[in-house]
Order: structure tokens, then sequence, then C-alpha cells
């Protein structure tokens, strides 16, 4: 079942890794009416929380820029950044070295308890890393889901 998993968090990056491929870097920061982030925030949201949820929950270190907390964690949005945002190839690279990493790091490791219970924003509590992991699928969807919203958003306003 283990790779399983593993299968379907390379199918899962491998859409969010093929959609940045394709998005112009003069869309990345273009907020259409009704939207309280762009495409480029996003992108960078997937990466941070990939991160939190899989090697900060197990006490592992996060190995995205530091600038990522302030740029793309809960809660923020682009219109608060006071510091130059990564473009989108700076993003597919760290999204492309993350999936790397989980691969290396996570094995085996998925029925591991958590040392402290993690509650997300929704109520939803996890107790082990693989529930995290396999939550963390939902959440890029939702946020794959969002950017082709802006996406098409933008190309209705052009």
């Amino acid at each position: 079942m283990e790779q399983t998993i593993f299968q379907h968090m390379d199918t899962v990056r491998s859409i969010t890794e093929k959609a940045i491929s394709k998005i112009p870097e003069e869309l990345a920061n273009i907020i259409p009416k009704g939207f309280n982030n762009n495409i480029r925030w996003n992108f960078g949201h997937i990466a941070f929380v990939q991160e939190k949820i899989v090697f900060e929950i197990l006490g592992e270190e996060k190995n995205v820029p530091n600038e990522y907390e302030k740029l793309f964690g809960a809660g923020t949005k682009p219109a608060q950044w006071d510091i130059q945002a990564p473009t989108l190839s700076e993003i597919a690279i760290v999204l492309s070295e993350q999936k790397t990493r989980i691969k290396e790091f996570l094995p085996g490791r998925l029925h591991e308890k958590l040392s402290t219970p993690f509650t997300n924003k929704s109520g939803i509590t996890f107790y082990t890393a693989g529930e995290t992991f396999l939550f963390s699928f939902y959440h890029e969807a939702l946020h794959m889901e969002t950017i082709k919203q802006i996406h098409r958003a933008i190309s209705l306003n052009q």
C-alpha cells in the first residue's frame, strides 16, 4: 500500500509541475476580482504547506527558502508582501526537489505517531505522518483548482 501512496504523490505533484511550467510569469501576480491571492501564491503555498506537514511535523527542519513562510504561509496575501517573491521557475524547482526528498525521507514512516497531534485550520486533527501526508494530496488539489480558476478569470478579462 505504501508504494501506491507514493505513486499517487507522484501523480498529484506531476500535475502541479506540469501546470506551473505552462503559466507565463506575467500572469503569476494578477489577482482577479473575487480572489485573495494570485497564481504565484498558490504554487508557493502548496510547497510551503507540504514542507510543514511532511517534514516539520516530524521534527525535521523545513528545507524551503526562509521567506516562504512569510510569503506563502496560511493567512498571508500578496498584498502584504514586502519582500521579492520567487519566480515560478524557482518555485517549480522547490516543488520538484521536495518530491525527491519526500521519497527519501518518508517511506517506512507513514504509521509514525506525531509527537503532538496536529489540528489544521479546518479543525481536522491528525495523529500520524501518514494522515498528514494523505491530507496534503487533497490540499494540493484544492489549490490546483484555485490556480485553474484564477487562470480562467485572467483569460476572460484579457
